[in-house]
Formats: structure tokens, C-alpha cells, sequence
């Protein structure tokens, strides 16, 4: 399972969303197929509900679903805007 960390604020806006990390002072932008893996992993806690998501709303194929939702997920836990959570 994974939840945003405490000091990030999540934004809707026009074309996806804003991460905001308030002790840092930086933002990221996710598009709306960022979105779409942040909210399953948020929902969810798992990769595998992001790829059928993905696969859903796209057409595209599962293996480049299951690294699109894999390179966000592993980018939003190295920038620290996500934690597994136990955190």
C-alpha cells in the first residue's frame, strides 16, 4: 500500500495534476496517465489495478502499461512524494 507523503499536497488542475512538496519547495506535474497510475496506487496499493486502469482508458499493450505504471511509481517513491504506507 502507498499514500503521499504528509508534507505533499495533490492538486487537480486542467491537465492533470500538481504535486506539491511543501518542505522542499518543489512541484510535479503528472499527466493524465500519471494520474491515472497515482490514483489506482493510491486506491488500490498495488500496480496490477494501474496497468488495468491504463488498459482501459488506452490502447496500448500490457507490457508497455506495466512499465509506464512501474517507471511512475518508482520515480514518485524516489522523489519522496509517495511512501509505502507504513511510512
Amino acid at each position: 500500500m502507498y499514500k503521499l507523503a504528509q508534507h505533499v499536497s495533490k492538486v487537480q488542475t486542467d491537465y492533470g495534476v500538481v504535486l506539491l512538496d511543501e518542505v522542499r519547495g518543489v512541484y510535479f506535474t503528472l499527466n493524465p496517465s500519471g494520474v491515472i497510475v497515482l490514483d489506482s496506487v493510491l486506491d488500490s496499493g498495488d500496480l496490477t489495478s494501474a496497468v488495468a486502469a491504463l488498459l482501459s482508458e488506452y490502447e496500448v499493450e500490457r507490457a508497455v502499461a506495466e512499465e509506464d505504471a512501474a517507471g511512475v511509481l518508482r520515480d514518485l517513491l524516489s522523489a519522496g512524494v509517495v511512501v509505502p504506507s507504513g511510512s
